[in-house]
């Protein structure tokens, strides 16, 4: 890593890069990145010009660092607490003793380090073991005698058996996932205590076989009361193995696992379903962008669907009420809301919200205060609909926020519904 040049540069913004340092490799995982919409890569008269979309994090190529920074209202230290709250996981904080600060070498550092703090609490009670069976050939049987290898491996004699021995071992798939992300987690990182630290981290953890196996055991993923203390380890293991975040950007094309990148919209649209759901009153049920029904359009080339990320369903009565809720990863805190996404709404308030209550929200990331505006749409002397424009400021605690929002949002609308 350390023969790799380093290229900073900031979420939506562009560098660029000397012909020479990019591989023929290198240049298909950018275009694969590229059709996902993530990074554009164009060539010019001196090499390349990539610009980055809404993706923050690290991308190790061949003999490139690139390091994409967060723009839009987070700090290294707001994103790793929204990055908790959206996938439910504790908080690495200075008062739970874990010795987490922000780091100035990129949002790689700070998932490492969550991996790291997670990795030392488990180790600190201890990590768990579970009945491994070992397949043994000796000359005392112990264990359970494997009659069907015997007989096609060994003919007939005795002096060595082969039996299968069950004996209690931390060389299990929860403690495995920790090995795996701790030895990837080290080849990512730029700060060499926190990469020492990883190191020291590994040599306690097994981790046998290789990192798909441990990617597909996180995909089947149970807990249970014997091993939901490791959740949170495996949260942050597999930010680091599946190389892209919540949405996975890297795992189908194929890139090192050395390499992390954040969707920031994605994580977006998991905190502020979370925060509907933490905020919204009782007797009220939310549905997300995956569970929503749907808007379909039909009798085009192709049909299409709509729907937006978060729908929340009234139901004082037999006729329930719905609100559509849209979670915008842009900066509208000094700009005015799109004639695009303005249009977008009021598609959804035309699919979900009654006739008598034309009403739905937009939820957007800002700083210094949270904030609310409301957007009122006429034509032909009628009420087209209305949209609250709501600022979460990403600098607060997200309970705190949701508090926020039970008292300020739900007001206004039960007022509309």
């Amino acid at each position: 890593m350390s023969e790799r040049r380093e290229i900073r540069l900031r979420e939506y913004g562009s560098a660029q890069i000397p012909e020479s340092l990019l591989t023929p490799n290198d240049l298909a995982r950018l275009r694969a990145l590229q059709t996902r919409g993530r990074i554009i890569v164009d060539e010019s008269r001196t090499g390349w010009r990539l610009k980055a979309d809404a993706t923050v994090g690290v991308l190790n190529l061949d003999r490139l660092r690139l390091v994409i920074e967060p723009k839009l209202a987070f700090s290294g230290e707001s994103l790793i607490r929204w990055l908790c709250y959206a996938l439910a996981v504790p908080v690495p904080h200075e008062s739970t003793a874990r010795d987490w600060s922000v780091s100035p070498n990129g949002f790689a550092d700070l998932v490492a380090a969550a991996l790291a703090h997670e990795c030392q609490i488990l180790l600190r009670d201890g990590l768990r073991r579970d009945y491994v069976r070992n397949h043994q050939l000796a000359p005392v049987l112990r264990g359970r005698f494997d009659a069907v290898t015997q007989a096609t491996r060994r003919y007939g004699l005795l002096d060595q058996l082969h039996h299968d021995t069950f004996d209690r071992s931390p060389s299990i798939w929860e403690n495995e996932v920790c090995g795996h992300a701790l030895h990837v987690a080290r080849a990512m990182v730029s700060d060499p205590a926190l990469a020492q630290r990883l190191s020291n981290l590994a040599t306690s953890f097994p981790a046998a076989g290789r990192v798909s196996g441990a990617i597909g055991a996180l995909s089947r993923a149970t807990y249970n009361r014997l091993n939901r203390r490791y959740r949170p380890a495996h949260i942050w293991a597999g930010l680091i193995l599946r190389a892209g975040g919540v949405t996975d950007l890297l795992t189908d094309t194929g890139a090192a696992a050395e390499s992390l990148l954040l969707h920031l919209p994605g994580v977006w649209e998991k905190a502020v379903a979370r925060l509907i759901a933490d905020s919204a009153p009782p007797g009220t049920s939310t549905a997300t962008a995956t569970t929503a029904a749907k808007i379909m359009v039909s009798g085009d080339l192709s049909p299409r669907t709509f729907r937006p990320d978060i729908v929340v369903t009234f139901a004082p009565s037999a006729t329930p009420r719905r609100f559509p809720i849209d979670a915008k990863y842009k900066r509208y805190e000094d700009n005015s809301v799109s004639a695009a996404d303005t249009h977008q709404l009021l598609t959804y308030i035309s699919g979900y919200s009654p006739a008598d209550s034309r009403t739905a929200a937009i939820v957007h990331p800002r700083t210094h205060r949270h904030s609310r505006r409301v957007l009122r749409v006429r034509g032909s002397d009628r009420q087209l609909g209305t949209i609250h424009a709501i600022g979460i400021d990403v600098d607060q605690d997200p309970a705190a926020s949701a508090a926020w929002l039970g008292t300020e949002l739900w007001a206004n609308v039960d007022a509309d519904v």
